[in-house]
């Protein structure tokens, strides 16, 4: 079986590249069809595949500037030569679950979220615009709807990262999708260190709908340590706007960022995340969290006084082991406004010693990479063997 995985770009080594790096183990032999690809920007395991690029790739300044081209991914990614393969799976966001085979080839999308600018997310995006093109883009989203909605067609299954996102799914596309949470590294993000220091830690993208600056005036008022790990479109902006005791460090080695998880007082998640694996990174190196009651933080953390807030439909939130006395791993807040960050800060540090260390690491051990590696890779071959069984029944009128 020939095996075609695509994946919209490969820039960094996020959330959805780790979902692909295990992708990559269960089919060692497959070809990597992405828009852009920066040498060297993610793991071993999935440089070492054999990478196909688009021709978006060889415009000049592509690889700084590439989220401009969105007008262009649409029909870039449709151009890929796929035709020869039997199985495509993409791992989507953006426009890769638009890729196309040939009749008979079985086309299963691992969705992160439908895509956030033309959909859960634009008037986020549109508040952040001006001018020229806060005039275009909603004539952009005219346009990305129609061909989003066209391009879910030529998916046969649909698998969600979370409830969340899986709600998303049948809201926008009017398709059901089962949900596979992706996988934390439970084996490389551990407590190394016993001490932990006095600051607060965010590991994230500088993206609008992360409400960074949120938590940076949040922290500015309350005067307590801050640690912010990333960058993105947003970094310049933000950083200007934070007070001494906001430290940006740029994005660092995952080394690195174990560390600050396994030194830090508590985790902050001020937006709201499709499934939002940096929680359970935190919670695996033993630290408590802090995050917005929305989106996948209902579904990756045991948080106190999580029933006040709505759970996606069908999905039970989770409060730890059975019986009484279980300790939280984090806590939520109701808004992304700086007062609910610090109500939240402060509250948090009157209960802090309900937290515990081994509560968090056993939350984050549901979701290890193994219990992934091989939930994905059995529903990858019944689907594939459900799609055959359809072929030989219905022919071309499937």
């Amino acid at each position: 079986m020939r095996v075609a995985i695509v994946h919209d770009w490969l820039m960094g080594m996020r959330g959805g590249e780790k979902c692909l790096e295990v992708f990559c183990e269960i089919y060692p032999e497959a070809d990597i069809f992405t828009l852009f690809h920066l040498p060297g920007s993610v793991s071993e395991v999935i440089e070492r595949h054999s990478i196909h690029t688009s021709p978006l790739q060889r415009i000049p300044g592509a690889k700084r500037r590439y989220r401009y081209m969105l007008p262009l991914m649409p029909t870039a990614v449709r151009m890929f030569p796929l035709r020869e393969y039997d199985f495509i799976l993409s791992s989507s966001h953006c426009v890769a679950k638009g890729a196309r085979g040939d009749f008979g080839t079985y086309h299963l999308s691992y969705c992160h979220t439908p895509m956030r600018y033309a959909w859960s997310g634009y008037e986020e995006y549109l508040a952040c615009l001006d001018g020229a093109a806060k005039w275009f883009f909603p004539r952009l989203v005219e346009y990305l709807r129609k061909w989003d909605n066209e391009a879910n067609r030529g998916v046969h299954d649909f698998i969600a990262n979370s409830h969340t996102v899986a709600e998303r799914i049948r809201i926008f596309y009017g398709r059901q999708a089962e949900v596979l949470y992706p996988p934390v590294d439970t084996e490389f993000y551990c407590s190394r260190n016993e001490r932990v220091s006095d600051y607060y830690l965010m590991v994230t993208a500088f993206a609008p709908y992360k409400r960074v600056d949120v938590a940076v005036e949040a922290f500015g008022r309350l005067g307590r340590p801050l640690k912010v790990v990333g960058g993105g479109q947003d970094f310049d902006r933000i950083r200007e706007m934070g007070k001494p005791n906001v430290e940006f460090l740029g994005w660092q080695d995952d080394e690195t960022i174990r560390e600050l998880y396994a030194g830090c007082r508590a985790f902050i998640l001020p937006g709201e995340e499709d499934f939002g694996i940096t929680l359970l990174e935190a919670q695996a190196c033993g630290r408590p969290v802090l995050a917005l009651g929305a989106g996948g933080a209902l579904e990756t953390v045991a948080g106190v006084n999580a029933q006040e807030y709505e759970a996606p439909p069908g999905f039970t939130p989770w409060n730890g082991a059975e019986g009484e006395g279980v300790a939280p791993t984090g806590m939520f807040f109701s808004g992304s406004e700086p007062t609910c960050i610090e109500e939240a800060v402060l509250a948090f540090e009157k209960m802090e010693h309900r937290f515990s260390p081994d509560a968090a690491r056993r939350q984050a051990e549901r979701f290890a990479r193994e219990n992934f590696k091989k939930a994905a890779a059995a529903r990858f071959r019944q689907g594939w063997l459900n799609h055959r069984e359809r072929l030989e029944k219905f022919g071309e009128t499937y």
